[in-house]
């Protein structure tokens, strides 16, 4: 997840002011920009590449906004920017979201990037976990901090965690390599795909196919910016649905211009065309083609409450607030 800081290092200003109208290259004025932050999680990579798309093609501009993307990383927290009002949106997760609620954050979820959550159990082919009885017996290596995630898909599936070896690793494929463990919980994007690229095959057990429903990469406000700034947050996710779905269409693409923009950011294009297709099948679905991308029910809502109960995470399902991709998608 941001979901831990050991998978978020494998992977290496101020509140909204109007600007000043200015004329085209066509001789039309231009409309006054409205500058706002968009928090990401986590550092710059293909992760956000809708993002990156939505600004550079001016998707943002058009709408009045001149977005500044503003990353994340292990001292640079999502939510505090958004109740401060320094960010209009941040990228987070339900679980960290319905964390801070709790604390007395005033935070609504606008929309969900991430249709299934990412958290895998990999394993190599001679040895597979492919449904989670399959863990019994196994030594699985993750960090203790996410005890509760493995706790909660056991108990979602009827399996002892008593029967299954936790084993402490740092965020890297090496112990299942090396054979110290027989599997890894990680995320889909990351370790599988840095074995991929070292040639090495893996299998990957998507928990979110066995119960385990977190919503990922959602989109956060303030409940007073829900009330006072709507045209802006509309603005920003009109932006954001563009974006995203321009990088479906080319996913190469959407790569290439992450290490355009960040060249400096320490990225191989390779291993971020491959992060960037495995992202697809997590972020769209029947349900995103059929009403539009970030979209959910009440039926996965209430997926969600079920899980973040097993996180130890009393919420309801006002914490989610569609109000804003309705009109963004016209419903």
């Amino acid at each position: 997840m941001r979901d831990t800081l050991n998978r978020r290092s494998f992977l290496g200003a101020g509140a909204a002011a109007v600007g000043v109208g200015a004329f085209s290259l066509n001789g039309r004025r231009a409309l006054a920009q409205t500058a706002v932050n968009l928090q990401l999680s986590w550092l710059h990579s293909t992760q956000f590449a809708g993002s990156y798309i939505a600004r550079h093609r001016g998707w943002w501009s058009e709408n009045g906004l001149e977005v500044s993307l503003l990353p994340g990383g292990p001292n640079a927290p999502v939510e505090p920017p958004v109740v401060s009002g320094s960010a209009l949106v941040g990228i987070s997760a339900a679980d960290y979201t319905a964390a801070a609620v709790e604390q007395g954050a005033p935070f609504r979820i606008l929309g969900v990037a991430m249709q299934k959550n990412p958290f895998v159990i990999a394993s190599l082919p001679a040895d597979p976990v492919s449904k989670p009885a399959d863990l019994l017996g196994k030594r699985i290596g993750m960090a203790l901090a996410n005890k509760p995630v493995l706790q909660a898909l056991c108990s979602l599936n009827g399996v002892d965690i008593a029967g299954i070896e936790i084993v402490p690793t740092q965020y890297s494929a090496q112990p299942l390599l090396a054979g110290e463990v027989d599997c890894l919980l990680c995320w889909e994007t990351d370790l599988p795909v840095a074995m991929a690229m070292q040639g090495v095959e893996s299998l990957t057990m998507l928990m979110a196919d066995h119960g385990y429903a977190v919503h990922s990469q959602t989109y956060i406000a303030t409940e007073d910016s829900l009330a006072n700034r709507r045209a802006e947050l509309v603005a920003l996710m009109s932006g954001e649905v563009r974006g995203w779905e321009a990088y479906r269409e080319d996913t190469d693409a959407a790569a290439e211009l992450t290490l355009e923009l960040y060249p400096d950011a320490g990225l191989d294009l390779e291993t971020q065309k491959l992060q960037a297709a495995r992202q697809v099948p997590l972020m769209f679905s029947e349900l995103t083609d059929a009403n539009g991308f970030g979209w959910w029910t009440d039926e996965t809502v209430a997926a969600n409450i079920e899980t973040l109960a097993l996180l130890g995470r009393d919420v309801t399902p006002d914490l989610w607030d569609r109000s804003i991709l309705e009109e963004v998608h016209g419903a």
